[in-house]
């Protein structure tokens, strides 16, 4: 069996909950896949480039944790990379539901491919991305709830909105 596995995501900035299970992830799986998803139906703060760039630099030093890029559907992309375990975060009660939904879903289209729910440290289990672009967007500090490197990316796009 392959002990690869894939975490999906928008990534729209990456927080530190998302960091904070990429790393446990790492830990405990051989390789990683960080696929930053291209097409969201969400309204984007960072460009697709910058969401890649976002994540490559937080987890440089993750030396199993690949960023790829996901065009089209988890359960196929996961196929063509020959993955049969997908990570998925929860956060809150009020996330089980969409996720279990995206997991019988996808586990209907393609049985072979399971999923697997993480919870971040509870420290983080209140961070979402869309808090963060919204503190981003009214000129708060978002610094405690994104990684340094993500920081930096957030001030510069601050100053170009």
């Amino acid at each position: 069996m392959n002990d690869t596995v894939i975490y999906a995501g928008t990534f729209d900035p990456l927080t530190l909950g998302h960091y904070d299970l990429i790393e446990r992830s790492a830990e405990i799986f051989d390789n990683v896949i960080l696929a930053v998803a291209r097409s969201t139906p969400k309204n984007c703060m960072f460009s697709l480039e910058e969401r890649v760039d976002m994540a490559r630099l937080a987890t440089l030093e993750l030396d199993n944790v690949e960023v790829d890029v996901l065009d089209g559907m988890l359960v196929d992309y996961a196929a063509k990379r020959n993955v049969r375990l997908l990570i998925r975060g929860l956060r809150a009660y009020s996330d089980f539901e969409y996720e279990f939904q995206m997991a019988l879903t996808n586990r209907k289209l393609k049985p072979e491919i399971e999923t697997m729910f993480m919870m971040p440290k509870e420290v983080h289990s209140y961070v979402s991305s869309s808090i963060v672009r919204e503190i981003a967007k009214a000129g708060g500090d978002t610094n405690d709830f994104v990684p340094e490197e993500v920081q930096k990316m957030i001030l510069k796009k601050v100053k170009e909105l």
